[in-house]
Parts: structure tokens; C-alpha cells; sequence
């Protein structure tokens, strides 16, 4: 396993993350703790998360799913850098969303009560609260900083402003600030690379790149389709962006096929090596996922990859 510097901070984290939303709801139980151990024994030490996750059985379960598997010890917790994140409602009640101070502390609590853990090594902001000055926000964040609770922040889906505002204003009050932003970043979502990558790269922030086969789309969904054989490219991000991206996808597919090249693999290796990417969020169902995602780091792809689907957001 690779690893990289977390931001500004001194923190190592995985080139692969193990993104959560898959386990205990695409899986089984044991399925589930069976792919958070081997992820260890690949040396991933990054695990992603958030308060909401879980919500088709109801909104905090898969933190608790995970404070499980940290409970059954063996030096689970120490070796994992465990990410979550707050922001989005947990509830209909006015004060159980956003980033007021009040919720920042009390949902740091709670998932720390589910997570069953003392501290949050990442704790991220799920997206941005027009309603919560950065003032405010750093305020809280400092709170559980000093508290022991949460050992680094970050973000998550902010724009390239958000993050040059919130680091003038860390910056203003002596703090570090942010040391990640979590983006969505693949073959054919590309936005990122207008103003998120360079305010990252000013700011010293690491971005870490969610859904790199944009919901399965980039991971052979044509012949999943054609095999019947497809599961998250059926539903969702990937379905909605299918008929947009169809020509180009059999472009990219028949590449693929004649490079000897899997599509997942190749989808993955590609944002990997691109400039400001210092870490994938994958979210793999299978034990086979898995395994494919940790070639996609030793994989070279070819630059026609990349021009297949041009330069589109």
C-alpha cells in the first residue's frame, strides 16, 4: 500500500480510502466486517464514513455497524484513521442539521457514541451551511479539538471559494484549518479541476476523490448491462448520466478491451495519478472489488484514456 501526507498535517493516510455506504446495506453483516479486515491486511488505513450513512435501515447506522467492528479489538482502532462527517439532517427538527455550533459538538458526540471511540481522527463537514459563518464553524471545531474529540478537520463538496474562505479565516485565528476536501472526481466529472484542485493545491489541502467510477458507470456498465449482470450502474448516479454518456462509454469500454485494461481498474488508476489527487474513496461490494481496486494503484493507463471523455464537469 501507498501512502501520503494528510494536507499541511504530518497525518499518513491510505492512497485508497474504504468508502462505507455499501456495508451493512449492500452486504451482509459479516460480508461487511470481512472487507473492513481485509482492507487492513492490504495496509488500507483510511475508513470514511458519516452520521447519516446507513439511512435505508435509519440515519446513523453504518457508524454504529463500524463501531462494531472496531469493538472487536485486535488493534482495529489504532491502526485506522477514521473519518466521518457532519452537516446533513439527521432528523425534521430545526437544530439537528447544518453547522452551527450546537450540532457540530453534539453530533460529534453521538458519533462517537456509535462509532463506540474516544476521538474522530477526520471530522468533515458534509457540505457547505450558507447560514454558519466560518467564525462559528472554527469555533466548534476548536472546541472538540482541545476536548480530544476530533483530531483533524476537513471538508466535503465545497466549492474552490469555501476553502480559500475558511483558510484565511483558520489562518486569521491561528489555526490549521482545513487539511482535506472531499470531492466528487472521475473520468467524466471533472469540474473539480476549474477551481477546487487549484484553491486546494494553494491552501495545502489534500483532496480525496469520491465515486472515481461515478456510481459504477465507468466500471464496464455497458456489458454489466448487456450481461445482466450490473448492480449500482442499474440505479442511481450512473443510471441518470447513462444516455448522456453512451457513445463515449463504448468508446471507453472497447479501449479498455483492447488495451487488456478492466474498466474499473483503469477508471480508478486514471484519478489516482492525476495532479492533486492524493487519495480514491472506493466503496467496494466484494472481496473482488476490493482486490481490483488495489491493482488500479500499480496499473499504468494510457493518456488516450483521458481524452476519450474530453474535458467536461
Amino acid at each position: 500500500m501507498r501512502y501520503a501526507r494528510l494536507g499541511r498535517s504530518a497525518l499518513q493516510v491510505s492512497r485508497l480510502i474504504l468508502g462505507t455506504l455499501n456495508l451493512g446495506v449492500r452486504t451482509t453483516r459479516e460480508e461487511g466486517f470481512a472487507l473492513l479486515d481485509a482492507a487492513l491486511d492490504h495496509g488500507i488505513n483510511t475508513v470514511d464514513t458519516a452520521n447519516d450513512y446507513g439511512w435505508q435501515h435509519h440515519k446513523g447506522f453504518t457508524e454504529e455497524f463500524l463501531g462494531d467492528w472496531l469493538a472487536k479489538g485486535d488493534g482495529r482502532r489504532d491502526k485506522v484513521v477514521l473519518a466521518t462527517k457532519v452537516c446533513n439532517p439527521m432528523s425534521d427538527w430545526p437544530n439537528d442539521s447544518g453547522l452551527s455550533i450546537r450540532n457540530i459538538i453534539g453530533s460529534c458526540e453521538r458519533s462517537l457514541r456509535r462509532l463506540r471511540t474516544d476521538w474522530i481522527d477526520l471530522y468533515q463537514m458534509h457540505r457547505v451551511d450558507p447560514h454558519a459563518s466560518w467564525d462559528e464553524v472554527w469555533q466548534a471545531m476548536d472546541i472538540l479539538i482541545r476536548q480530544g474529540k476530533v483530531r483533524y478537520v476537513g471538508s466535503s463538496n465545497f466549492a474552490g471559494w469555501n476553502i480559500a474562505a475558511g483558510q484565511e479565516t483558520a489562518k486569521r485565528v491561528g489555526g490549521l484549518g482545513l487539511v482535506s476536501e472531499q470531492c466528487v472526481y472521475n473520468l467524466v466529472a471533472r469540474a473539480a479541476e476549474a477551481e477546487v484542485l487549484p484553491a486546494a493545491r494553494a491552501y495545502g489541502v489534500s483532496v480525496l476523490a469520491w465515486s472515481p467510477l461515478h456510481g459504477g458507470l465507468l466500471g464496464g456498465a455497458l456489458r454489466k448491462l448487456a450481461e445482466g449482470s450490473a448492480v449500482k450502474t442499474a440505479q442511481g448516479r450512473a443510471m441518470e448520466a447513462l444516455p448522456r454518456w453512451r457513445p463515449k462509454l463504448e468508446a471507453y469500454e472497447e479501449f479498455c478491451a483492447g488495451s487488456g485494461l478492466d474498466p474499473a481498474e483503469a477508471a480508478l488508476a486514471w484519478v489516482l495519478r492525476r495532479p492533486g489527487i492524493t487519495a480514491g474513496v472506493i466503496g467496494p461490494r466484494t472481496a473482488a472489488h476490493l482486490d481490483g481496486a488495489v491493482r488500479a494503484l500499480d496499473l499504468d493507463v494510457p493518456e488516450e484514456l483521458g481524452k476519450i471523455f474530453g474535458e467536461a464537469g
